[in-house]
């Protein structure tokens, strides 16, 4: 066997076939990639997986894909597209000097932005793999990425939240309620997005008028986004329905895309059938997509790559068709692939800063599943940290416990918490329309109204036997 990698160590030589060995075992360990079987052995090989992918040249990337180009539509896209002269000026860089100089006052936000066209997935994956997680986040934090459609996302200083109304049974009055509590606490200027318990064209389009309703009555300047799959979005839109931003699950593989049931192709469709509704008002980015790491794995579909280089490659996507939101759901998939709160922790940074570096409005449901070895605390943390990063925006759902899809995420007064003690807003649009409604009575403070803006109280008076 050829090996391409090597790195002496004392009396022995470590040896990695090729550059997605290599970038496996240099990974930070994670349940994923054990169950994989191509994470490191030990400490000791994982550091030097690192020292080994310090080495390599940044243009290595361009000419070893990591998945074969006349295989998969992804890899095509990342090579096709990539932009030689944005990459111009850091192509003399391996992966280790390409650390030294995101984290130098060199790597301006200005400079990030020029350079991110020629900055594949790979690259960034890599990169993140020899940074700490304090270094995840200063760069991340100086990642720019600002993105509209009847609200303004990602403006530094501002942090956005989804308002996640799921209900169990799809019923409009406690979906009501939850969107209610939601904007009470300022929740919602991301989305108001709802994963419907029954999924088909027709329960879509009931809650995509509900949701649409709602928003027009109040005035309220967000969108609304039904999870359905993307092919029974465009259907909504062929009947009329009132769709604003369209959604789909992607990964990084075009096999476990097309195990979604969609293609590069598909999405190209139905961005196109949005931007036709023409229902933006301050911008026309149509997109919402959600990632998470292990999706490539669980569809037998990931190539022999560590899962956090198969999510990497899942933002070549969502870059492409220039999203409003894009949303990591970090421990959503399970323990079998991010096993406890400090992978968990590990994984969202990483997403979050891959995902700004490549240019796309990277938000994360910091979230995990009942049987992980994990707590509220770890959200706590890791919600924190996202939000000094610079986080486009995070989840809202009653009780931080959505009891349709039955996992822990982050509550209605999580994102009040964050934007109190870091001090940061909410989209401008909406911000406003807070101040106007008098939901919040010190907007710089992040401190609400007491009483129940009239608006609302009217609404819920006019209900049988209603009473504000």
């Amino acid at each position: 066997m050829t090996y391409t990698y090597r790195y002496p160590l004392g009396s022995k030589t470590y040896q990695f076939r090729d550059l997605a060995e290599l970038m496996a075992k240099a990974t930070p360990q994670r349940a994923g990639d054990r169950l994989a079987g191509v994470i490191a052995l030990s400490a000791e090989e994982r550091a030097v997986a690192q020292m080994t992918l310090a080495e390599v040249p940044l243009k290595t990337f361009l000419n070893e894909a990591l998945v074969p180009y006349e295989q998969d539509e992804i890899t095509r896209l990342i090579i096709d597209e990539h932009d030689a002269a944005a990459f111009a000026a850091i192509a003399h860089l391996t992966v280790g000097d390409f650390r030294n100089w995101l984290l130098s006052d060199h790597a301006t936000p200005e400079v990030l932005q020029s350079v991110r066209a020629g900055i594949t997935p790979e690259m960034a994956a890599a990169v993140s793999k020899i940074m700490r997680n304090q270094d995840l986040i200063l760069v991340a934090k100086k990642c720019h990425v600002t993105t509209a459609f009847r609200s303004t996302i990602g403006l530094p200083g501002h942090l956005s939240t989804r308002l996640q109304p799921n209900h169990p049974t799809d019923d409009v009055n406690g979906i009501a309620a939850s969107i209610l509590d939601g904007l009470l606490y300022g929740n919602g200027d991301a989305v108001i997005g709802i994963n419907p318990a029954t999924d088909n064209v027709a329960q879509a389009i009931k809650l995509m008028q509900l949701m649409g309703e709602v928003i027009e009555k109040y005035q309220i300047p967000t969108q609304s986004c039904v999870l359905t799959h993307v092919t029974n979005t465009i259907e909504c839109i062929e009947a009329g329905a009132p769709v604003d931003l369209v959604f789909q699950s992607i990964a990084g593989t075009e096999a476990t895309n097309s195990s979604f049931g969609f293609n590069l192709a598909t999405l190209a469709e139905a961005q196109e059938a949005a931007l036709g509704l023409k229902r933006g008002t301050v911008g026309d980015n149509v997109m919402y997509f959600e990632t998470g790491q292990g999706s490539a794995l669980s569809a037998n579909a990931h190539h022999g790559l560590d899962q956090q280089t198969c999510e990497a490659r899942a933002y070549a996507v969502a870059r492409k068709f220039k999203p409003l939101l894009v949303n990591t759901v970090v421990g959503f998939i399970g323990p079998e692939y991010l096993f406890d709160g400090k992978e968990i922790t590990r994984a969202g940074l990483e997403d979050h800063f891959c995902g700004k570096l490549l240019g796309v409005p990277m938000g994360c449901d910091v979230c995990y599943t009942n049987h992980a070895e994990a707590d509220q605390n770890d959200m706590d943390n890791l919600l924190t940290l996202l939000g000094v990063a610079g986080c486009s925006f995070v989840m809202g759902i009653p009780g931080s416990d959505d009891i349709m899809l039955n996992y822990q995420t982050t509550s209605f007064h999580d994102a009040l918490y964050v934007r109190r003690v870091l001090g940061s807003r909410p989209a401008p649009e909406f911000e406003q329309w807070l101040t106007r409604m008098q939901i919040l009575r010190d907007a710089d403070q992040h401190i609400l109204h007491d009483a129940l803006p009239e608006p609302f109280a009217r609404s819920l008076k006019a209900l049988p036997g209603g009473r504000a």
